[in-house]
């Protein structure tokens, strides 16, 4: 055989019996899920940031990020509802880098899978726990889902999942929103058809049992940018764009149509400052026409304590080891822009 198996890893029930949600905990996020899904059904009309690193590589530092990001929320709850990056998967193009603390808690080290599920689990908990704010995640594996399926409220499908179907079948199941990016190809298509397949019931295989769901009513597009067949990035936040989602939405039969934009990646050349401009025009975009302001729910943006990004080993305390980065200066002020231009 190709496979190796090195050691079975516990299981998302004895994890979660090992490392329990706090009932403190429990009661944050249930009112946290309520909030976030009513900006999606429309009984709400506050706005989503979805702030904060590439990747999740280190506790101290994202909880200090996360720290920060409550006390602005506090300024800000009236209009917008803050939802920390906290990425403990990182999709790789090639299969090459970091992946994430799942894979390497500690990322000058080797793999550890155990340990890094716990160190997943340990730091999201304690995220809420010392700010009231629950996460968001980007799903790499399907079958973790229940690692942290008691503690997140906001999912987020990359770009090279999204036309996977374990992906898209899982997200049925799904009682959190959650944001189907376009393909890196841009084909917008492959974005709604797996919205359209999030949204609905299905039965399948799930870690050896046969599961049924009902559909996930909060599954909406996330639009990233796309790289063309001659390897150049291109912006899909216009809003020509917007109006072109919101003409397939209106041809399908779909739930509550949403977008949010991700301001970085293929949007921004992955010219990590250009955000600030990028979600400036998106804020615009949704005060000259109605429709788009009822479909544009929210913007993610990639920030961390230090703008830019390193190379692992250098050790500068909340700096990206992936992506790069605004710095927190330039976040917090962002922030309050959107806050005041929404409408």
């Amino acid at each position: 055989m190709s496979f190796e198996f090195i050691k079975k890893l516990p299981t998302p029930d004895e994890i979660r019996a090992e490392y329990p949600v706090p009932e403190s905990v429990r009661q944050i996020k249930a009112q946290r899920d309520a909030e976030i899904r009513k900006v999606f059904t429309g009984e709400s009309d506050k706005f989503l940031v979805i702030i904060g690193p590439c990747s999740a590589d280190n506790e101290e530092a994202v909880c200090d990020y996360v720290c920060r990001l409550a006390k602005v929320n506090e300024q800000v709850k009236d209009k917008l509802i803050l939802i920390p990056r906290i990425y403990t998967n990182k999709p790789r193009t090639t299969g090459d880098g970091y992946k994430g603390i799942v894979h390497q808690p500690d990322p000058e080290k080797g793999v550890d899978f155990v340990a890094g599920l716990i160190a997943m689990r340990h730091m999201q908990i304690r995220a809420v726990e010392e700010t009231g704010l629950t996460a968001a995640d980007e799903m790499l594996y399907p079958e973790n889902w229940r690692y942290v399926s008691d503690i997140l409220s906001y999912v987020a499908i990359g770009a090279r999942s999204v036309e996977d179907q374990q992906h898209r079948l899982t997200v049925s199941g799904f009682d959190v929103p959650a944001g189907m990016k376009n393909p890196t190809s841009g084909d917008l298509s492959v974005m709604m058809n797996s919205i359209y397949a999030a949204q609905h019931a299905h039965a399948f295989i799930y870690r050896g049992w046969e599961v049924k769901t009902t559909g996930n009513p909060a599954a909406h597009a996330v639009l990233r940018g796309a790289t063309n067949k001659h390897g150049n990035n291109t912006p899909n936040y216009h809003y020509e764009d917007l109006v072109r989602v919101l003409d397939m939405y209106n041809k399908m039969d779909l739930k509550n149509p949403a977008v949010v934009i991700d301001a970085n990646h293929s949007n921004s050349d992955k010219q990590f400052k250009q955000q600030i401009r990028i979600v400036k025009e998106v804020m615009h975009n949704r005060t000259i026409n109605p429709d788009i302001k009822n479909l544009v729910k929210g913007v993610m943006i990639e920030s961390y304590i230090e703008e830019g990004n390193q190379k692992i080993g250098e050790g500068v305390y909340g700096k990206s080891i992936t992506d790069p980065c605004l710095g927190w200066a330039d976040s917090e002020r962002l922030i309050h822009d959107i806050a005041d231009l929404v409408i």
